[in-house]
This record gives structure tokens, C-alpha cells and sequence, in this order.
């Protein structure tokens, strides 16, 4: 008997990392440790592209801060760091106001409403950024969400011969040597879609596989995707696109990054915007719990639809006279029994 995969009760926040949740770039931290100095690093890093291509190189600009990375590391800048010490480092990340508490505080705004609750509808909370997979680990914010997605590096890299090697020596300190993952903003969407097909939640299931939209784990109308700004507008446009919210924010300090975000909205970019405030009264809380709640009224309502159509009325009896047809008219208490006979 043919079923749908997924009951399509659940609902998706998809959170950018940088100037979303946090107010400086997740790397500040593991320059301090290593006493680099952050606006050098990145003036650098922009700068790559353009001299390299000087060079007669093409370089991606995606990966540019990456290489930038692994080249600090092999100049004796960045000595010895390694994944456990991005984790490290992830720890000591600050927050916009009210984060990361809103992950878990925003879980009962689908059970504030008897309706929804019966409905068992869940939300959950994604993390799909262009920086460090290993530092948002080892963030507050790592136990409070249900997937990450972010550029990631490998130790130990295999070595030529490595298929004729039954065991490898592997030294439980070795440096990042290799970039392993790359998430940019165009492969942002990627992540979106995994979430979409559930993918992350069944490996079965190939993100490019053709799925129909009734047998996606969570439909991009019951998803919002909330970032800063212009960077994430493939993003953005994938997830209200396909009938969901865009959401952007900005630093409450920044009258460049507010006007930015008006242009957004003007273009038709975003849904709405507001401040990186995510308190308890703050605007963006309220306008999340606001989309949240008409996300599940549209679920219940979608939901009860399809039983309405796929479930037929029981029989009744025929009338067989005037007197019949008219008492017929008028209410009647009915049991189960008076039905079937």
C-alpha cells in the first residue's frame, strides 16, 4: 500500500551564523588565541583573489579565507591548530542578546495552541553558515540545534597508498592540512533542500533525487530562513520562492546595516526585518513566534483538508416516506450502531 514518506508537521528555522546570531565573524576568538590580527587577516583575505589573479592563477573566493587558513598554518601563524582547538575556540563565541536561548524557548510556540499540539507539530533549528563547522560545535549554541552545516578541515590526510595500508598511523594532535568541506553562498541552498527532502535525517535519500513535494520531510513553505543580509540572497529567494519566510536582521548599532536591509525589503528580497534582538519582547521574537503560529495554522488546516477528502461520510438510511423525509430534517442523536445497521 502506497504512504507518503513524511507527515509534514514539521517546521524549519535555517539560521545564517555570523552578524545573524553573533554581532562580530566566529573567528575573532582564534585570532586572539594566536595574537593574529583579525583586520590584517581579513584585509588579506579580500585581496587574494585580485593579486593571484595577477599571477595568473584563478582563485575561487569562496574558498579564499580557507587557504588564508591553512597558509597561517604552515607559516607557524596559526601552530598546531587542529579541529579540537577550533572547538576550543568555538567557546568562547558571544551572542546577539537572547541567543542561543531562543532555540530552545521558540520550541513551545508550536504548542501553545491545543489545535497544534494535536497535531504534534515540532520545530527545529538549523545552522547553515559560510564559516567554521568546528567552531559552531563548540559553541553554546551546538546543543540546541538539530543539524549544522559549515566549511570544515581534515587531519591526517591519506596518504598515495593508502587503499594497500590496512592500518594508518594517526596522530591524535596532527594540524588541519586539508580543506574537507566548502560552504558558500550559493551552496547554502544545497543544505536547504537536504532539509527539505530530509535528506540529513534519512542518507537514503539523495539530495538530488526527484521527490515529489507531498513526500518531502519539510516543505520550503514551512521553513524561514533568517540571515543579515545581501550575501544570502539565494537563500532567501529559494525558501520564500517556494512560499516560505525570509527574515533578515541587523546589528540595533548599525544605521548602514538597517538601511540595507529596507533596501532588501523594497525589492521584495525579504518578508520583513528587524533587529538582531532575540529577547523574549523583542520585535524579531515576536514576529517569529507571529510566522511560526500561521505556519501551524496552515498545517492543521492543510492536514485536516486531506481528511476531510480521503475520508467518505458513513451511510444512512434512505427515507421512505413524508413523514421519514422530515424527521430526517431534524436533529438526531445517532450511535455507531443505528449507522451500520
Amino acid at each position: 500500500m502506497a504512504t507518503t514518506l513524511f507527515t509534514q508537521n514539521t517546521i524549519a528555522c535555517i539560521w545564517d551564523f555570523d552578524k545573524t546570531l553573533i554581532p562580530d565573524y566566529m573567528q575573532a576568538p582564534l585570532f586572539r588565541r594566536y595574537g593574529v590580527n583579525e583586520a590584517h587577516f581579513w584585509a588579506e583575505t579580500n585581496s587574494l583573489v585580485e593579486h593571484y589573479q595577477k599571477r595568473g592563477y584563478r582563485l575561487s573566493g569562496e574558498i579564499a579565507y580557507l587557504n588564508h587558513i591553512l597558509t597561517y598554518v604552515l607559516a607557524g601563524k596559526l601552530p598546531h591548530l587542529n579541529n579540537r582547538l577550533l572547538r576550543e575556540c568555538g567557546a568562547d563565541i558571544k551572542f546577539y542578546p537572547g541567543m542561543p536561548d531562543f532555540f530552545d524557548r521558540s520550541r513551545a510556540f508550536v504548542k501553545e495552541k491545543p489545535e497544534h499540539a494535536k497535531h504534534e507539530i515540532v520545530l527545529e533549528h538549523y545552522i547553515v553558515s559560510t564559516g567554521l563547522a568546528e567552531m559552531i560545535r563548540g559553541s553554546a549554541a551546538a546543543v540546541d540545534v538539530d543539524g549544522i552545516w559549515g566549511c570544515e578541515f581534515v587531519e591526517n590526510p591519506l596518504q598515495p597508498g593508502f587503499l594497500r595500508q590496512k592500518e594508518m598511523d594517526l596522530s591524535a594532535e596532527a594540524g588541519i592540512a586539508q580543506i574537507g568541506m566548502v560552504i558558500d553562498n550559493t551552496t547554502k541552498t544545497r543544505a536547504i533542500f537536504e532539509i527539505n527532502k530530509g535528506t540529513n535525517k534519512n542518507p537514503a535519500i539523495d539530495v538530488n533525487s526527484n521527490i515529489r513535494p507531498e513526500d518531502r520531510r519539510i516543505p520550503l513553505q514551512n521553513m524561514i530562513y533568517i540571515a543579515d543580509g545581501p550575501s544570502d540572497i539565494p537563500s532567501f529567494s529559494v525558501v520564500k520562492n517556494g512560499g516560505g519566510k525570509a527574515y533578515a536582521v541587523y546589528n540595533p548599532d548599525s544605521t548602514a546595516e538597517f538601511e540595507q536591509n529596507d533596501r532588501l525589503r523594497q525589492v521584495g528580497r525579504i518578508d520583513h526585518y528587524g533587529p538582531a534582538d532575540y529577547s523574549e519582547k523583542s520585535q524579531t521574537s515576536k514576529w517569529l513566534r507571529l510566522q511560526i503560529h500561521k505556519i501551524c495554522d496552515r498545517i492543521v488546516s492543510d492536514r485536516e483538508a486531506a481528511v476531510a477528502l480521503r475520508v467518505s461520510r458513513p451511510p444512512r438510511h434512505l427515507s421512505t416516506s413524508p413523514q421519514e423525509d422530515a424527521s430526517a430534517k431534524a436533529p438526531k442523536q445517532t450511535s455507531f450502531l443505528d449507522e451500520t445497521k
